[in-house]
């Protein structure tokens, strides 16, 4: 059985998922993204308490909010940290996840990344999560799935009750709503959802309520 306890980091309320399989010491990290020391050793104690050591971070994308924390979990565990290569580039120009904030240089990030591609999948906290690119939000969005688990983590491609934006650098209307309609509304309605931000949510629930996407969910013409 896959368990998770999900933090939120930051004063943007970033999820970060850990990860783990009963009997397994390993666990993933999804998006570490603690803007303090305190949140770190939250996250730490945490870990502590489980028995619990990382064998992997997986970033569904390069945002600040998302990745704050990787270099002070870095400090500690020797782990790769999982990202699409397309948001190289956000990854280290802040400009683009933070408009007018080239100046704020704890913000900038340059942490060595292992690049994942569509249809990859990773073994990590014990169970494999298959890498789903749904480029939008950014060029490198990905969400992690587990069908063994039944479980989408969906970083800021789809929330519960909403999407992610697409007003930033990379951004893409077009393609998110391609990457929710052809990747994502496709998996059982069953699938438990992890987003980025806010509460989690269920594919079935958020196919028939999301207001982003009823029109997706008109019946046919004949």
């Amino acid at each position: 059985m896959l368990h998770s306890r999900i933090f939120q980091f930051n004063p943007l309320g970033t999820n970060c998922a850990v990860l783990w399989e009963d009997g397994q010491e390993a666990c993933a990290l999804v998006d570490p993204g603690m803007s303090s020391p305190d949140g770190a050793q939250d996250l730490f104690d945490f870990l502590q308490e489980k028995g619990l050591k990382p064998d992997a971070i997986l970033l569904t994308h390069g945002h600040f909010d998302h990745v704050w924390g990787v270099e002070r979990v870095l400090e500690k565990y020797t782990v790769p940290v999982y990202m699409h290569p397309a948001d190289k580039d956000i990854l280290q120009q802040i400009s683009l996840s933070f408009p007018g904030a080239e100046s704020l240089s704890f913000l900038k990030h340059n942490f060595p990344t292992v690049d994942i591609a569509d249809g990859e999948v990773l073994t990590t906290g014990g169970t494999q999560m298959k890498v789903i690119h749904t480029p939008g939000h950014t060029p490198g969005c990905v969400c992690y799935y587990s069908a063994d688990n039944n479980l989408l983590l969906s970083g800021d491609t789809l929330f519960a009750g909403s999407i992610g934006r697409t007003d930033l650098g990379g951004g893409d209307y077009d393609r998110l709503m391609d990457s929710l309609l052809h990747k994502v509304l496709v998996l059982p309605d069953d699938t438990d959802v992890i987003p980025g931000h806010g509460q989690p949510t269920n594919i079935g629930h958020e196919a028939m309520t999301n207001p982003f996407l009823q029109p997706f969910n008109e019946p046919d013409e004949e």
